[in-house]
């Protein structure tokens, strides 16, 4: 069955950083656009960067372009998330998803706090 399991999660202060990795299995991943969403505590899901199969072209949202970056390695079925100058508004549960699916991890918890 479907299978993503997020992981890299953690705590961290203002300006750091943390590297996210979503292991998928049980699909064509190569040929599966995937995409990362965050949910903070009492909000609904934010859509934040998805990379497409075949040229691994991303996109991202404005709340965090130009500090996030999506990358993929098809060999190893996994989709990544380099978060850098992390703010406090980032802090969520973030979760991998295969795009157009229901698809979705259980998520990886990210607190930015000093």
């Amino acid at each position: 069955q479907v299978q993503l399991v997020e992981s890299g999660g953690g705590l961290v202060q203002p300006g750091g950083s943390l590297r996210l990795s979503c292991v998928a299995s049980g699909f064509a991943f190569s040929v599966s656009e995937m995409q990362w969403v965050r949910q903070a505590p009492g909000k609904g899901f934010e859509w934040v960067a998805s990379i497409n199969n075949a040229y691994g072209t991303s996109r991202y949202s404005e709340s965090v372009k130009g500090r996030f970056t999506i990358t993929r390695d098809n060999a190893k079925n996994t989709v990544y998330l380099q978060m850098n100058n992390l703010k406090p508004e980032d802090t969520a549960m973030y979760h991998c998803e295969k795009f157009r699916s229901s698809y979705r991890g259980q998520g990886t918890q990210v607190t930015v706090s000093s």
